[in-house]
């Protein structure tokens, strides 16, 4: 568990460091999760530790929320005096997710149900 845990606190210290050194907008740890993935095709999967490590982080999700709830407290003032452009972004951004999500569905499922070269349809 501590060999995944620090796997996963490396890659976000990569993405960190990258997100700085060359002044991105993109939060570094959204930067060190896609070279996390782009590691994990390479290597052909995670490891059974690390697939353990992560299902227990995900069990504990909601612990990770604290400080996001922390910050609204702290941050009321300036929510309450921004929330139309914060309500247009969160309505914005869920509709576009819809939208991607379902263009993707689509794309699989029409993929699933174009006949192979023998003639069958893909399982």
């Amino acid at each position: 568990m501590l060999g995944a845990l620090t796997l996963l606190l490396l890659f976000q210290l990569i993405g960190e460091v990258i997100a700085r050194a060359l002044a991105l907008p993109i939060p570094g740890p959204v930067i060190g999760m896609g070279l996390l993935f782009l590691a994990l095709l390479l290597r052909g999967g995670p490891s059974e530790e690390l697939r353990t490590t992560s299902g227990t982080l995900l069990m504990h999700l909601s612990l990770l929320f604290v400080p996001a709830g922390t910050g609204i407290v702290l941050y009321g003032d300036r929510l309450a005096a921004e929330w139309l452009p914060l309500t247009a972004a969160l309505l914005g951004s869920t509709a576009l997710a819809i939208a991607v999500t379902a263009l993707v569905l689509r794309a699989l499922m029409r993929r699933r149900e174009t006949p192979r070269a023998g003639g069958e349809a893909r399982p």
